[in-house]
Order: C-alpha cells, then sequence, then structure tokens
C-alpha cells in the first residue's frame, strides 16, 4: 500500500529523515512510534505529499507519490492530532464537508456521513457543535472527519491523546473494526501500551532513521534483554542487589519500594537460575513473576530514551 525507500528530507542544516524506509501492506495497523522531533510528521507528510523530499522513493498503491494525483487521495484519509473541524458547523456539516472534498453525489455522501456518526458514536450530537462536546467527543468527531469517504489507508496521528476512558476504548475498538473492514491503519501514539494492544507490526524511528521494524515477537528477539522478573522479598539486605547481579546472564538490577526488578540477557533457564539463588542464600519471597520484554522496554533499549523525551 505504502513503500519509501531511503528518503531523506532536509532543511537547510537539519536533517529530519535520513535514509527514512517504510512500508504497509494491507489490512494491518502499523505503529509508527519516535520520541518528540525524530521525524514522524514529517515521514507522514512525505507519504501524503504535502512534503518534497531530497532524496529516495515513495510509492502509494504502486504509483509514485504525486500531490496532483486525486484518484490516489480519494483512497487516503488523515486525522490530525490537532483538532481539524470548524466550531461553526454542526456535527453533520462538519464530515459532510470533509466528505464532500472526495464525494460529490449527495445522495452517496448522506449515506456515508450517517455511516460515519454511527461508526463513532455520534448520533445523539448530530446537530451539536463542536463547543458544546467533550474533548472525548470532539476527537471523535475528528475521527468521523477523516473516515468518512472510507479510505483504504488511514493515518491517525495521537488519536487519543487527552480524552476520557469511555471515549479512548471506543476510538480504540473503533481502529481494530476497521482494520476488520479492510482498512491499513499508519498509528502513532506515545501510549505504547496502547500501541503494543492494538498494533500488528512497529517501525521505530529516531533521528530521522528506522531504528528498527517488525512485529512485537521480532522486535523482541532483537534486543539484548529477553526476560524481566520481578520479585518482592520478605528477607533481604543491603547487599542484595549485588549479590543478584552475580546470577548468570543478569543484565541489570533495580529495586522499586520493596520490589527487584531483573532483567536477562539471552538465556533460557533465566527463573530457574534465580530460583536457584534464592533456595542456596535461604530468601523468603511472597511475589515473583516473569514476563517478556514490553513495547516500552524494547523502545527504551533500542533509542536509549523514553518516548515522551
Amino acid at each position: 500500500m505504502i513503500a519509501m525507500d531511503k528518503v531523506v528530507k532536509r532543511y537547510k542544516d537539519v536533517i529530519a529523515l535520513d535514509h527514512f524506509s517504510f512500508q504497509a501492506g494491507e489490512n494491518e495497523i502499523i505503529g509508527l512510534l519516535g520520541p518528540n522531533g525524530c521525524g514522524k510528521t514529517t515521514a507522514i507528510n512525505c507519504m501524503l505529499s504535502l512534503l518534497k523530499f531530497d532524496q529516495g522513493t515513495i510509492e502509494i498503491f504502486g504509483e509514485p507519490a504525486n500531490p496532483n494525483n486525486n484518484r490516489t487521495k480519494r483512497r487516503i484519509g488523515i486525522v490530525p492530532q490537532e483538532l481539524a473541524i470548524f466550531e461553526k458547523l454542526n456535527v453533520v456539516e462538519n464530515i459532510d464537508f470533509y466528505c464532500g472534498l472526495y464525494v460529490t453525489n449527495k445522495a452517496e455522501r448522506k449515506q456515508l456521513v450517517d455511516e460515519a456518526i454511527a461508526f463513532v458514536g455520534l448520533e445523539k450530537y448530530r446537530k451539536f457543535v463542536p463547543k458544546q462536546l467533550s474533548g472525548g467527543l470532539k476527537r471523535r468527531l475528528n475521527i468521523a472527519c477523516g473516515i468518512a469517504h472510507k479510505p483504504e489507508v488511514l493515518f491517525l496521528d495521537e488519536p487519543t491523546v487527552a480524552v476520557d476512558a469511555q471515549s479512548r476504548n471506543f476510538i480504540l475498538e473503533g481502529v481494530k473494526k476497521m482494520k476488520e473492514q479492510g482498512t491499513t491503519v499508519i498509528y502513532t501514539t506515545h501510549y505504547l501500551e496502547e500501541a503494543e494492544d492494538l498494533c500488528d507490526s512497529f517501525v521505530i524511528m529516531d533521528n530521522g532513521r528506522n531504528v528498527a521494524n517488525g512485529t512485537l515477537d521480532e522486535l523482541q528477539k532483537s534486543i539484548s534483554t529477553t526476560e524481566s522478573v520481578t520479585v518482592k522479598f520478605i528477607t533481604e539486605d543491603d547487599t542484595l542487589v549485588t549479590r543478584l547481579k552475580q546470577i548468570p546472564h543478569v543484565n541489570q538490577v533495580s529495586k522499586t519500594q520493596d520490589k527487584y526488578n531483573i532483567q536477562f540477557d539471552k538465556h533460557h533457564n533465566n527463573l530457574a537460575n534465580l530460583i536457584r539463588f534464592i533456595e542456596d542464600n535461604s530468601l523468603t519471597y511472597t511475589e515473583i513473576a516473569s514476563e517478556q520484554p514490553s513495547l516500552s522496554s524494547i523502545f527504551l533499549e533500542l533509542t536509549g530514551k523514553e518516548l515522551r523525551d
């Protein structure tokens, strides 16, 4: 659906995209992730032909990206992070305006607008203007404006930022439903737990580059840490952190209140080695839990920074 190959975008002396490559197949949700200023917005704007780039190639639906190709634009939707709605138009009028950019037939457009309203759950608010809507409902309206013309590829930029839990769940379920209906979604978010639950694969950006890409399983295999174990001890002393670090294949040990987090490298008997250490040292514990690296820990290892840095 989308193929970027070694794209370079410069702003004078600043390289916003540094030989960045990206691919999106049919009917998948791809998390485009990276810290602030990493080049995500620039990459999206290049895909949308809103920016010219200096090197590389971009193809949309197998054709070179072209700002004058209205046939291609009809197949793409964009929901920006900033609300793109008209304050003096009501819900129906806002959606109808954006849908009208692609669909000229009034009868067809009316049906599409009604379907978009139902999809985001705004049936009770058809005649409301934006100032009468809560923040979460405005986000839903923003999404309806971007999907009413039924795009095959949809860019969703931080669609759940600053919304209530109910609207967040409604939006996320809606994104899953769009995938079920055949839409390819490029999804950006600072909520890594949300991305981990929602996305089929990920592209992690930093400094304009593609740092890593793949499914969660593939990303987990690409980093040194393969397992994280949390233990709550009853018996402990000041030397316990140092002694835990001596267990084979331990990368890092940290303590938060009364719990110890132990990160292991690539090995298959990590938990057994920890249990043996506990028994040999006559330690008593009340909790022990093992988990594979989360998307957050993968991101931190690959980029060296938190997502909101």
